[in-house]
Protein backbone atom coordinates (compact mmCIF):
# COMPACT_ATOMS: atom_id res chain seq x y z
CA UNK A 1 0.00 0.00 0.00
CA UNK A 2 1.16 3.11 -0.95
CA UNK A 3 0.11 6.80 0.85
CA UNK A 4 -2.12 7.13 -2.21
CA UNK A 5 -3.67 4.49 -1.44
CA UNK A 6 -6.94 4.44 0.27
CA UNK A 7 -7.24 2.92 3.93
CA UNK A 8 -8.27 -0.73 4.55
CA UNK A 9 -10.39 -0.13 7.48
CA UNK A 10 -11.46 -3.53 9.95
CA UNK A 11 -15.10 -3.37 10.51
CA UNK A 12 -16.72 -3.10 13.77
CA UNK A 13 -19.99 -4.45 12.75
CA UNK A 14 -21.20 -7.29 10.29
CA UNK A 15 -24.31 -9.12 9.95
CA UNK A 16 -25.36 -12.85 9.30
CA UNK A 17 -27.18 -13.87 6.15
CA UNK A 18 -30.03 -14.62 8.26
CA UNK A 19 -30.33 -11.28 9.82
CA UNK A 20 -29.29 -9.87 6.74
CA UNK A 21 -33.29 -11.61 4.56
CA UNK A 22 -34.94 -10.37 7.45
CA UNK A 23 -33.28 -7.01 7.38
CA UNK A 24 -34.41 -6.98 3.72
CA UNK A 25 -37.68 -8.18 3.99
CA UNK A 26 -38.23 -5.58 6.64
CA UNK A 27 -36.72 -2.50 4.63
CA UNK A 28 -39.31 -4.13 1.29
CA UNK A 29 -42.10 -3.36 4.10
CA UNK A 30 -41.03 -0.39 5.82
CA UNK A 31 -38.69 1.53 3.29
CA UNK A 32 -34.90 2.41 4.80
CA UNK A 33 -34.02 1.28 8.15
CA UNK A 34 -31.20 1.80 10.81
CA UNK A 35 -30.35 -0.15 14.18
CA UNK A 36 -29.58 1.63 17.47
CA UNK A 37 -28.17 -0.25 20.55
CA UNK A 38 -28.65 2.11 23.75
CA UNK A 39 -28.01 -0.32 26.49
CA UNK A 40 -30.78 0.67 28.24
CA UNK A 41 -33.03 -1.26 30.47
CA UNK A 42 -35.55 -4.19 29.50
CA UNK A 43 -33.91 -4.90 25.69
CA UNK A 44 -31.97 -1.65 25.61
CA UNK A 45 -28.82 -3.92 24.79
CA UNK A 46 -29.95 -5.86 21.34
CA UNK A 47 -29.67 -4.14 18.43
CA UNK A 48 -33.24 -2.19 17.93
CA UNK A 49 -34.59 -1.70 14.27
CA UNK A 50 -36.46 1.46 12.84
CA UNK A 51 -37.72 3.19 9.91
CA UNK A 52 -34.52 5.23 8.97
CA UNK A 53 -35.08 8.70 10.69
CA UNK A 54 -37.71 7.55 13.16
CA UNK A 55 -35.20 7.11 15.72
CA UNK A 56 -33.38 10.70 16.57
CA UNK A 57 -29.48 10.18 16.75
CA UNK A 58 -27.84 12.79 18.26
CA UNK A 59 -23.98 13.60 19.81
CA UNK A 60 -24.66 10.98 22.65
CA UNK A 61 -24.46 8.30 19.91
CA UNK A 62 -21.95 6.99 17.73
CA UNK A 63 -22.26 5.09 13.90
CA UNK A 64 -20.26 2.38 13.94
CA UNK A 65 -20.71 1.52 11.01
CA UNK A 66 -23.20 -0.09 7.97
CA UNK A 67 -24.69 -3.62 7.85
CA UNK A 68 -26.38 -4.42 4.53
CA UNK A 69 -26.28 -0.56 3.83
CA UNK A 70 -28.56 -0.04 6.84
CA UNK A 71 -26.94 2.07 9.82
CA UNK A 72 -26.03 0.82 13.04
CA UNK A 73 -25.71 3.21 15.56
CA UNK A 74 -24.58 2.87 19.66
CA UNK A 75 -24.75 5.25 22.34
CA UNK A 76 -21.81 6.27 23.47
CA UNK A 77 -22.20 5.21 26.81
CA UNK A 78 -22.82 1.81 25.63
CA UNK A 79 -20.23 2.16 22.90
CA UNK A 80 -17.64 2.67 25.99
CA UNK A 81 -18.01 -1.59 26.59
CA UNK A 82 -17.90 -2.10 23.47
CA UNK A 83 -15.16 -0.32 21.27
CA UNK A 84 -12.98 -3.27 21.28
CA UNK A 85 -15.25 -5.82 19.85
CA UNK A 86 -16.56 -6.95 16.83
CA UNK A 87 -20.37 -6.88 16.18
CA UNK A 88 -22.20 -9.53 14.48
CA UNK A 89 -26.16 -8.70 14.18
CA UNK A 90 -27.80 -12.09 13.74
CA UNK A 91 -31.24 -12.76 14.43
CA UNK A 92 -32.86 -16.14 16.46
CA UNK A 93 -36.95 -17.21 17.17
CA UNK A 94 -38.51 -15.51 20.35
CA UNK A 95 -40.16 -12.10 21.10
CA UNK A 96 -37.68 -8.60 21.71
CA UNK A 97 -38.65 -5.35 22.16
CA UNK A 98 -42.28 -4.46 20.75
CA UNK A 99 -40.53 -1.23 19.44
CA UNK A 100 -38.27 -3.10 17.34
CA UNK A 101 -39.64 -3.95 13.68
CA UNK A 102 -38.91 -7.81 13.43
CA UNK A 103 -40.91 -7.99 16.94
CA UNK A 104 -44.33 -8.81 14.58
CA UNK A 105 -42.23 -11.94 13.34
CA UNK A 106 -41.71 -14.01 16.57
CA UNK A 107 -37.60 -13.52 15.95
CA UNK A 108 -35.30 -11.13 17.42
CA UNK A 109 -32.33 -9.56 16.64
CA UNK A 110 -29.55 -9.91 18.62
CA UNK A 111 -25.39 -9.10 18.76
CA UNK A 112 -22.67 -11.54 19.03
CA UNK A 113 -19.56 -10.46 19.65
CA UNK A 114 -15.37 -11.49 20.17
CA UNK A 115 -12.66 -9.02 20.70
CA UNK A 116 -10.72 -7.01 17.80
CA UNK A 117 -7.27 -8.71 17.38
CA UNK A 118 -4.38 -6.56 17.34
CA UNK A 119 -3.80 -6.05 13.54
CA UNK A 120 -7.71 -5.31 13.36
CA UNK A 121 -7.48 -2.45 16.18
CA UNK A 122 -4.96 -0.93 14.34
CA UNK A 123 -6.99 -0.39 10.91
CA UNK A 124 -10.02 0.16 12.77
CA UNK A 125 -13.03 1.99 10.83
CA UNK A 126 -13.16 5.50 12.21
CA UNK A 127 -16.83 5.94 14.31
CA UNK A 128 -19.10 8.63 13.65
CA UNK A 129 -20.85 11.49 16.10
CA UNK A 130 -24.63 11.65 15.33
CA UNK A 131 -26.20 14.95 15.31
Amino acid sequence: MTTDDPPTYAERVDITPAARALLERLEAQHGPLMFHQSGGCCDGSSPMCYPRGEFRTGAQDVRLGYVAGTPFWMSVSQFEYWQHTHLTVDVVKGRGSGFSLEAPEGVRFLIRSRLFDEAEEARLRPTERGG
